[in-house]
């Protein structure tokens, strides 16, 4: 298929395929450059980036047998462009340079991205899927420094707020809860081609150094298999530059009402080792957000301190344009000093008998290897991840059912998650009609995560009361594949699906004071295909009209824990499937100027997995029902005259829940928890040039998230119901930059989140006010 992206006055155009080093018979006719440039693109089968940066008309045409490098350096002599090789098969149009450039450009429009969302580089608004990028600038621009600061650029995009490395992601209002325990997560985490989570919390990965982060909202279970049932988040690291050396350094501070000083150093250096070939890219972080809430019952103030440290070393090798290497080591260690949620009435102040820390670590290493053919491309990625947090919760309120003799206790929850995964696809280029791709998934997970219930007197050390010592060994092995065909012009269909196959195995070892030990050795397997189909039509350059049916789906599993044993109903938990079905249309208008994307979708979810606790504070999974929603997206992005960009998001959606399962709640809440109705957002920001190599950019930012349930059970508090906004200038040089920004400036301290504590949830309510009004001033500068 055809991928030339519409829209050559944005500046971007792509052709899917591979620049041949053989000679090819051009016909080329004098045009503009940016049409010429397409030509070539389709006629070489190469993939063409920023055509639309050569303007002007060419006076000569290609008539005769060239190569794809002979061709362009004929067609561009005496333009005023030039271009470069930057990964096999694709070239890159820039200007030919003037004055330095700013550093920092306008934010980009959704309509000039290409992503690797679905497993090829195409262009957002030609793929029959709601797929969103918020590019590198504007993520500097708008200080999103994780996953939930750069939730309010994308529609339909959510963040838990129990803290940072708590918290978990949700994509179009599908939630199953809001607590993480057993149940896989149900968006798909990934760091350029490798998936970083299982069933823990977000490792709420700092985004440094990133070329972007990607969002494909709705089941993608086709291609990204079990855990992407509400979709999918992709960070896309910056690659090593082979021609060049670069370096950078940001430095943050903060001042926190009522709160203590943050801080924030990040930096990066980039070093072609051979020219054009070999190269590396480090990067690295520290950063310090400084508490601000006070507990008065253990007279600690500041108490909610985070840390937040890491690296990633990326080795490129690029021997020549058919074949590259990638090699990324990275990790991050993420510790609170305690959780973040206070009760009401005591404004930032909380009483809690004892601390309560998190510490969330990830490692990993990956390998990324890419053969290119002239009639097709094979990407074969892999790695190690090794994901460990840790939390301790005041668990005094139900020390009566484990104990007698203690004055405070502590529930102790660890878990160490060690994935191997393997991904293997072959996919075709060209711009022919019929596009296929076919692939190959294996990964061997194994989770370790032992729980301690721990009694606490005095001058003692923490007496274990209650443990379970628990493990899972999850294997999957699945084949996927995905084939598109233009079968009239401007239309295309295609038909894609995943078969699957799922163990688990669970053995665990319970021990308590009051009662016998038990020890539990049990399987569960899961065997299913899920399929994908969709239409889209293209009516005419930057309009797109498509609909899909898509599924996602998770295994089932097992439950162990708790000094008395579930009843043997509640031992396991079943599968869960959503079906999909969505109308989406992408348009572009007023020269380009105006990108809109639209959505409608429908969602039939059966047998809802939700992490839930017993009475004892014993984590366990359930089914809940099932649910229907019924859903509305949209985003606008708008470039206007005089530097200004306006960037508008929203969804609405009705949620109705049935089928209950009575042995988990008769009050079954008709929405499901943690997923408001409403959300929405919006940025706008003005750059104006102050001198030749100086520029001033003035940026707001403002977020709205509606009130929902905390639990699917109707009695449940709820939560929500709140605004974040954000303020910042800029001022950007060619090589140093200053941003003056303040968070929440209205000093709001509404409720984000209503939980905090499983242990006594039902004693004292529980909210998460927002960070109070922050000052803070980013300096960099590169070299």
């Amino acid at each position: 298929m055809l991928a030339a992206v519409a829209g050559v006055g944005m500046g971007l155009a792509s052709v899917t395929a591979h620049a041949a080093p053989a000679r090819i018979q051009f016909h080329v006719p004098p045009q503009t450059y940016a049409e010429a440039l397409l030509d070539v693109a389709q006629q070489a089968n190469i993939t063409l980036i920023g055509a639309g940066a050569c303007t002007g008309r060419s006076a000569v045409g290609l008539q005769g047998p060239y190569t794809v490098e002979q061709a362009l350096e004929r067609l561009l002599a005496g333009a005023p462009c030039r271009w470069r090789l930057i990964a096999p098969g694709a070239v890159e149009i820039s200007p030919l340079p003037e004055a330095p450039a700013p550093r920092l450009s306008p934010p980009v429009s959704v309509a000039e991205l290409l992503v690797t969302a679905t497993k090829r580089v195409r262009n957002a608004r030609e793929l029959a899927v709601a797929v969103t990028a918020v590019p590198r600038n504007d993520l500097r621009a708008s200080g999103a420094s994780d996953a939930a600061d750069a939730a309010g650029q994308l529609a339909g995009v959510l963040a838990t707020n129990l803290g940072p490395g708590r918290n978990k992601l949700l994509l179009r209002g599908l939630a199953d809860g809001a607590y993480t325990g057993r149940a896989r997560s149900i968006v798909a985490t990934y760091l350029d081609d490798v998936p970083i989570n299982y069933n823990a919390p977000d490792p709420d990965l700092r985004l440094v150094d990133v070329d972007r982060v990607e969002v494909a909202r709705g089941p993608q279970g086709a291609l990204y298999g079990a855990g992407s049932l509400g979709g999918v988040y992709r960070i896309v690291a910056r690659r090593p530059n082979l021609s060049a050396m670069q370096a950078e350094v940001r430095a943050t501070g903060a001042l926190t009402r009522s709160g203590t000083p943050s801080a924030a150093v990040e930096g990066y250096a980039n070093y072609p080792v051979f020219e054009d070939r070999l190269g590396l890219r480090l990067s690295a972080y520290q950063e310090i957000q400084g508490g601000y809430l006070d507990d008065i019952s253990q007279d600690r103030e500041n108490v909610d301190r985070t840390e937040r440290r890491g690296a990633r070393l990326i080795v490129l090798y690029q021997p020549d344009d058919n074949w590259s290497v990638a090699l990324t080591a990275a990790g991050q260690h993420l510790r609170s000093q305690d959780t973040h949620y206070t009760s009401p009435g005591l404004g930032l102040k909380r009483s809690v008998r004892i601390p309560e820390p998190h510490v969330n670590d990830i490692t990993l290493l990956t390998t990324t290897l890419k053969r290119s053919w002239g009639w097709g491309e094979l990407v074969a990625s892999g790695g190690y991840i090794r994901h460990a947090y840790s939390s301790l919760y005041d668990a005094t309120a139900t020390q009566d059912l484990y104990t007698s003799f203690a004055r405070t206790s502590a529930y102790s929850e660890r878990n160490r998650t060690r994935m191997l995964v393997q991904d293997v696809y072959l996919a075709s280029r060209g711009a022919g009609a019929f596009q296929w791709l076919g692939g190959l998934y294996g990964s061997d997970t194994r989770i370790h995560a032992p729980t301690e219930f721990l009694a606490q007197i005095p001058n003692l050390p923490n007496i274990p009361v209650y443990g379970d010592t628990r493990r899972d060994h999850v294997r999957e092995v699945a084949a996927y594949g995905e084939a598109s065909w233009m079968f009239a012009r401007g239309w295309t269909v295609a038909l894609g699906g995943r078969a699957f196959h799922i163990d688990t195995r669970t053995r665990s070892a319970v021990v308590s004071e009051r009662f016998p030990p038990r020890d539990f050795d049990r399987n569960a397997s899961t065997t299913g295909l899920s399929p994908k189909l969709s239409i889209q039509w293209e009516p005419g350059s930057g309009h797109l009209i498509y609909a899909v049916a898509s599924e996602g789906y998770r295994p089932g599993g097992l439950n162990s824990g708790g000094a008395v044993p579930l009843p043997e109903a509640r031992e396991t938990f079943r599968p869960d499937r959503i079906v999909n079905y969505e109308i989406g249309a992408k348009t572009r208008a007023l020269d380009g100027r105006l990108a809109v994307s639209a959505a409608v979708f429908y969602a039939d979810w059966e047998d809802i997995q939700t992490d839930q606790f017993r009475p004892s504070g014993i984590a366990y999974t359930t089914n809940a029902g099932d649910a229907h929603i019924l859903g509305v997206e949209s985003e606008v992005s708008y470039r206007g005259p005089y530097g200004l960009t306006v960037q508008l998001n929203g969804r609405l959606a009705r949620t109705r829940t049935s089928n209950p399962n009575r042995d988990f709640t008769n009050n079954l809440v008709h929405a499901l928890p943690g997923a408001p109705s409403t959300s929405a957002g919006a940025l706008v920001s003005w750059e104006r040039e102050i001198r030749e190599d100086w520029r001033l950019n003035l940026l707001g930012q403002v977020n709205y998230v509606g009130s929902s349930h905390v639990s699917f059970d109707a009695a449940a508090p709820k939560t929500g119901g709140y605004i974040r906004s954000k303020i910042s200038a800029e001022l950007v040089g060619d090589r140093y930059g200053v941003q003056v920004f303040v968070l929440n400036p209205f000093d709001s301290l509404n409720d984000t989140f209503a939980f905090g504590n499983p242990f006594n949830p039902n004693q004292i309510r529980q909210i998460t006010p927002l960070r109070p009004r922050t000052l803070g001033v980013t300096v960099s500068a590169a070299f």
